[in-house]
């Protein structure tokens, strides 16, 4: 506050000589017998400029809006949706199978030693102590037990299948792995989730599995290679309904000024911000390719880059632009209708826990009323 947009963009007395030229121009509206061709032909190229400078004022007053779901990349287990499937009576081998198709659990192999970088240093922890110190960091305390036992054995997993330094380390005691907090964050409820499952890892085809989860799907998890772009396609990394997830609590919806999206999206724009078109979607609604639209061109952009640029906490996110004229939705060729946003504090559809099958595999935890800070198993938000 304070300042003009004008101002802030140093466009000021660019405007103000235009809206100047458009006065003078007013001047020549005479009848046309007694203005000179040549001063006809400067009044109208001055108009045309006041005309254009009236124009990319409008765009400079537009607002982009954006509506979306979920926090996090989307693959894998849904930290809140483990949550409500726990508290529809799910036990933790019936909450990994929903979430990691197709897999079995197994033991993980004796006097395993977890390798993890902190700060700059690399510690040598005991498997079971690191996965206490894991899901202390990653799921509240209060919540089931078998929420947190899924959540250990997909912590546990995720620790021996990763393999974020090479032969330097495993993984990162932040975000980027999963958070590690050491003996200082156990609980007494987190530590009987990982003595009730100590051991047990999920398995793929008789392989340990890796077991990305993060904290909010918004209605359906996404297939690996439509989030991770570029990874392989993995058969127990597919799309699925998150029937539990809190609806209320994962939408969202965020207004920016077409200048602020135009300095978010800096060098991804050719001339000034139009606007952004969606090209395609993954299994759930979670962008996977998009162009940024601009006056002198487009630039294609991908779901997760997207994101990232806006501030977004998920790729899940439909454009609409608010003007003078009103508000419209953004061009989106995906063929998956907004009606894919669910508005919030719309109830979720509950469907029944999946039949056991015998054990299964999978888990992280949600931001904001459910209150931990959330980490992305093994891979930044998208």
């Amino acid at each position: 506050m304070g300042s003009s947009r004008l101002e802030r963009d140093g466009d000021g007395s660019r405007v103000l000589l235009l809206t100047r030229m458009a006065c003078i121009a007013q001047t020549y509206h005479r009848p046309r017998a007694v203005i000179p061709r040549a001063v006809r032909a400067r009044a109208l190229a001055v108009g045309a400029i006041a005309a254009l400078a009236l124009t990319c004022s409008t765009a400079n007053a537009s607002t982009l809006i954006i509506e979306g779901a979920g926090d996090g990349h989307g693959v894998g287990m849904s930290q809140d949706g483990a949550l409500g499937y726990a508290r529809h009576g799910a036990s933790d081998t019936q909450i990994l199978a929903h979430y990691y198709t197709g897999t079995t659990i197994g033991t993980a192999p004796p006097r395993r030693v977890v390798r993890v970088l902190v700060g700059s240093s690399v510690l040598r922890v005991p498997l079971e102590r690191y996965v206490r110190g894991v899901v202390a960091a990653e799921m509240p305390a209060a919540w089931p037990q078998a929420a947190l036992q899924a959540q250990a054995i997909a912590s546990r997993t995720y620790a021996l299948t990763a393999h974020a330094g090479g032969s330097r380390f495993d993984v990162y005691a932040d975000t980027r792995s999963q958070v590690y907090l050491g003996t200082a964050a156990e609980t007494a409820a987190t530590n009987a989730a990982v003595r009730a499952t100590a051991g047990q890892i999920v398995l793929y085809a008789g392989h340990p599995a890796t077991t990305y989860y993060f904290a909010s799907s918004g209605g359906m998890t996404e297939n690996i290679e439509d989030s991770f772009l570029g990874s392989q396609a993995e058969p127990w990394l597919r799309g699925v309904p998150d029937p539990f997830e809190v609806r209320s609590a994962s939408a969202w919806r965020i207004s920016l000024s077409f200048h602020t999206a135009a300095a978010r999206l800096q060098g991804f724009i050719k001339g000034s911000f139009r606007g952004i078109e969606v090209l395609s979607r993954g299994a759930s609604p979670r962008i996977v390719s998009a162009e940024v639209l601009g006056t002198r061109g487009v630039t294609p952009v991908s779901g997760p880059d997207l994101a990232g640029a806006l501030g977004l906490t998920s790729t899940w996110a439909y454009f609409s632009v608010r003007d003078a004229h009103g508000v419209r939705r953004e061009p989106d060729r995906s063929g998956r209708p907004a009606s894919g946003v669910p508005p919030a504090g719309a109830p979720s559809t509950p469907a029944a826990p999946p039949a056991p099958s015998g054990p299964q595999g999978g888990a992280q935890a949600p931001t904001g009323s459910t209150g931990t800070t959330a980490a992305t198993g093994g891979a930044a938000a998208g």
